[in-house]
């Protein structure tokens, strides 16, 4: 049975009725805003491949926190600049570390009424710029376990809600939770980057926490584009190791593995909307290319469409007021 006898336009017809009928609903709860915490700032400086973000001192957090909730996104992720780099990565897990302070300075504003995750990598702590521990060129697997432990456990006892380990290591989930459970934090969920991969949409993180690679590049430990498989066989080790969800990074190029992330396995599936991507549309809106009230919204619905049941997103301070649109 065909036309016109079937008229597909007919569920189309208003805008309660298109409303009423859509099957992918997403609410700016869903989203994760990230944060770049500055220790070396006293006010905002603007990321210039990133418009409309900053790096922020820890004195504007509660002010960023307030507009998060007011856009009704219930979660940061903070991504620490300190004053000090080394080769051990020591402000990383330092008491006193910029991300453990900005996690004390949010959790005492706000409480539970938001949700502060912790990215757990080494890379905008090493003098060198790489996720681990380093001898001569080589990035250094199982040294570096154990560092990710002692940053997760020190953010933990700063009051962070969920630990997001990024760093790629072969291991990570397993060493992370070990150390969480021996300190106490085993009701501490876990949000692995399971499926990172090398990509070229990293580059204005890069300049916004001042975290590129000294020499090399990091496509030793972070996946390759063209392997889907690769990104399961990851997935479900994370899993097996104690993730209590697991992240494709980057979205919009990955949509097929957050599918395969989706079909495969029954935790919160989470996706991460880069930077690159986000600039690609400040740019082009900048330019009057197209129209960005329109066009985030589409983003972060195809996004989530593909399976993911949580965003990260550079486009989150904008969220409520877009997402409403018809």
């Amino acid at each position: 049975m065909g036309f016109p006898i079937v008229r597909m336009r007919r569920l189309r017809k208003t805008s309660a009725m298109r409303d009423m009928l859509n099957q992918v609903c997403l609410r700016p709860s869903n989203l994760i805003y990230p944060i770049f915490v500055d220790e070396n700032i006293k006010k905002p400086v603007p990321i210039d491949a990133m418009p409309g973000y900053s790096r922020l001192p820890i004195s504007d957090l509660v002010t960023e926190g307030k507009q998060a909730l007011a856009q009704g996104v219930k979660s940061v992720i903070l991504f620490g600049i300190p004053a000090k780099k080394d080769e051990a990565g020591t402000s990383a897990f330092a008491k006193e570390g910029i991300v453990q302070l900005a996690a004390r300075e949010l959790k005492n504003a706000f409480g539970d009424d938001l949700v502060v995750v912790g990215d757990v990598c080494l890379c905008e702590y090493m003098s060198h710029g790489h996720c681990g521990v380093t001898e001569g060129s080589e990035v250094l697997n199982d040294p570096t376990l154990e560092l990710l432990g002692k940053v997760a456990v020190s953010q933990a006892n700063a009051g962070v809600d969920i630990i997001a380990p990024s760093a790629m290591m072969d291991g990570q989930v397993g060493a992370i939770r070990e150390a969480l459970d021996d300190e106490g934090f085993d009701d501490t969920p876990i949000m692995a980057y399971s499926a990172k991969y090398a990509s070229a949409f990293y580059g204005p993180f890069r300049e916004a926490a001042e975290s590129t690679p000294k020499f090399g590049n990091r496509r030793s430990y972070q996946m390759s584009q063209g392997n889907p498989q690769e990104a399961l066989r990851e997935m479900e080790l994370d899993v097996a190791e104690g993730a209590d969800m697991i992240m494709v990074k980057p979205a919009l190029a990955y949509l097929d593995i957050i599918s395969l992330a989706k079909a495969n396995f029954n935790v919160p599936i989470v996706a991460y909307n880069v930077s690159g991507e986000y600039s690609l549309v400040k740019a082009a809106a900048q330019k009057g290319w197209i129209d960005e009230k329109d066009i985030v919204p589409e983003i972060l619905t195809g996004i989530k469409r593909a399976g993911a049941d949580l965003i990260i997103t550079y486009h989150a301070k904008d969220a409520k007021s877009w997402l409403n649109q018809p």
